[in-house]
């Protein structure tokens, strides 16, 4: 009888796990997927506990106008951090993960992305200085701004599309965990009342700036990588190689940020404040996706360059099991959604239920269009479909929220969120199999 299930698993391995087992113990390639993906789980668990530690002390200590102005600033800074990412995490990955035994290329990749995320850094911190001083509502709050800025340094510094593409996750886990360990415990240190929200950017720019440090001092003396200056030609290469991605996560964050933006330039504090928590909530859900999307990225990356069938293959598994996962973490979050937000803010958030019930199915939504795009589309190398999809949803997002959310305020935009995430799914699905057919 053992034996019948057992052949029974065997022969459809598309859906069982018996076959990936013997896979990681006998495949190299299986066993550093697995070790990238726990390192990375390991990672998110991190992500969720550090932040489930300092989130309802920092609303409590605060509250909620001073909570609602630092998720401004911080929404505001997030656009600097796609500037200078300009997409890299994502083509310098793909790049990395192809020529990873190239020491010449992989040092040619690391130099030349560097030298342009350190330009994009000082045009960043230009225009932001205009931005500040040239408005009332950020000159107000100027020094604010400047500390949370300290943020867009530290990703600057920290290469983790370096880490990914060589498949060695392990040091993005310790050197996020280095940061946000010194940052959670800084928190109760210095942060006892709200005259002290200064501190907050600050902790968590220092973070990120030291594991920086940390992340470029292993790329040269671990990995061997040698930092050189190249010709123009060469760095414009890179530039116009990562243009549609950067393009396309540029109005990601228009459509994932403006939503708080735009909402605070409507709203009060106390109101930004109510929609930022339960968004916060709802991105610790989301994150749970992050270790699978960050370890396949490459793998899938090399795979479908060495063999196009097994690729697509991989994709379409790990779609129906994404589908599951996120399906029944989403209804969790819609049924608990009361429960959720009394443990982790208290009652004093009530007015954010609402907001988390009406996003509580992002997690799936974004699970399918992470797998479809990101994992689809840009892997198969058809980046101008992921970026059309991309601008259309952030338009769409940037009306929307225009036309209603100076009428319904934090309902609107919680609405808006949910019907953008769910047209780009959709656009993500047809187009992928459209490229499909034309890749097969």
């Amino acid at each position: 009888m053992i034996k019948k299930v057992k052949d029974f698993l065997y022969i459809n391995e598309e859906f069982f796990v018996f076959p990936i087992i013997e896979k990681i113990k006998t495949k190299a390639e299986y066993r550093r997927l697995f070790s990238n993906f726990m390192s990375l789980s390991v990672l998110q668990a991190a992500n969720y506990i550090f932040p489930l530690i300092t989130f309802p002390y920092l609303v409590r200590v605060l509250g909620v106008e001073k909570f609602g102005l630092i998720s401004f600033a911080q929404a505001f800074i997030q656009y600097f951090i796609i500037i200078t990412d300009y997409g890299f995490n994502l083509s310098a990955t793909r790049e990395i993960s192809i020529h990873r035994d190239n020491k010449e290329k992989v040092n040619e990749i690391f130099s030349s992305v560097m030298i342009i995320k350190v330009g994009l850094f000082i045009l960043s911190f230009i225009i932001m200085s205009g931005i500040v001083f040239g408005f009332e509502k950020f000159r107000r709050e100027w020094l604010l701004y400047y500390l949370t800025f300290g943020m867009v340094l530290g990703q600057v510094l920290f290469p983790v599309w370096f880490f990914q593409g060589m498949e060695q996750m392990k040091w993005i886990t310790y050197l996020n965990i280095i940061a946000k360990g010194i940052f959670t415990v800084a928190v109760f240190m210095f942060v006892k009342h709200s005259n002290g929200y200064y501190m907050v950017p600050v902790l968590i720019s220092l973070g990120y700036i030291i594991s920086g440090i940390i992340s470029l001092y292993l790329i040269l003396k671990k990995f061997k990588v040698s930092f050189k200056i190249f010709n123009f030609l060469v760095i414009k290469d890179y530039m116009v190689s990562g243009w549609d991605i950067f393009i396309s996560k540029l109005f990601i964050s228009f459509y994932t940020n403006s939503t708080t933006f735009i909402l605070g330039i409507f709203s009060d504090d106390k109101t930004v404040g109510y929609f930022a928590s339960a968004d916060k909530i709802i991105q610790v859900f989301k994150s749970f996706m992050i270790p699978i999307s960050n370890s396949i990225y490459p793998y899938i990356s090399l795979k479908i360059s060495n063999n196009k069938e097994e690729g697509i293959m991989f994709i379409n598994k790990i779609f129906l099991y994404i589908s599951v996962f996120t399906f029944i973490l989403s209804f969790f979050v819609l049924i608990l959604s009361d429960k959720i937000v009394i443990i982790v803010l208290g009652s004093n958030y009530l007015s954010s239920v609402l907001f988390l019930k009406i996003m509580s199915f992002l997690p799936f939504i974004i699970g399918l269009s992470n797998i479809l795009g990101i994992n689809g589309l840009l892997v198969l190398k058809n980046e101008k479909s992921f970026k059309n999809i991309i601008l259309v949803g952030s338009f769409l997002s940037i009306i929307l929220s225009l036309v209603f959310v100076p009428f319904y305020k934090a309902i609107a935009t919680s609405v808006i969120v949910v019907l953008v995430e769910v047209y780009i799914t959709i656009a993500m699905f047809i187009s992928f199999k459209r490229t499909l057919k034309a890749y097969v």
